[in-house]
């Protein structure tokens, strides 16, 4: 996961989930809550309760990729969405793990 491709799809968990939780456990949120494969070539980004700590989850061919951060100050400002999960862009994760307010700023789009 080092370098993920410009079209991979990411899913982010919109409730906050425990960040005890391993990549087996998080792959089974993936399977049970998302209902997507969690083999697939996608990244599922799971946020603790705070905003302070984040996970993301990738499978690379023969087993799971798990990336975590810890912020040293501040959170992760989170939009505010009912239901399970939201996709965004690989940009826009880029952006939010900057800390940068994605539900407030607004962003140019290609035309």
């Amino acid at each position: 996961m080092l370098i993920p491709s410009p079209d991979i799809s990411v899913f982010v968990a919109a409730q906050t989930v425990d960040m005890r939780k391993g990549c087996f456990s998080l792959a089974a949120v993936v399977q049970q809550e998302f209902e997507l494969d969690p083999k697939s070539n996608h990244l599922f980004v799971f946020f603790g309760k705070g905003g302070v700590k984040v996970k993301i989850l990738h499978w690379d061919r023969n087993g799971f990729v798990m990336t975590y951060k810890c912020l040293a100050e501040g959170r992760f400002r989170l939009p505010r969405i009912s239901g399970k999960k939201y996709k965004i862009s690989l940009s826009d994760l880029n952006l939010l793990l900057e800390g940068i307010d994605l539900t407030t700023k607004q962003r140019l789009r290609a035309i």
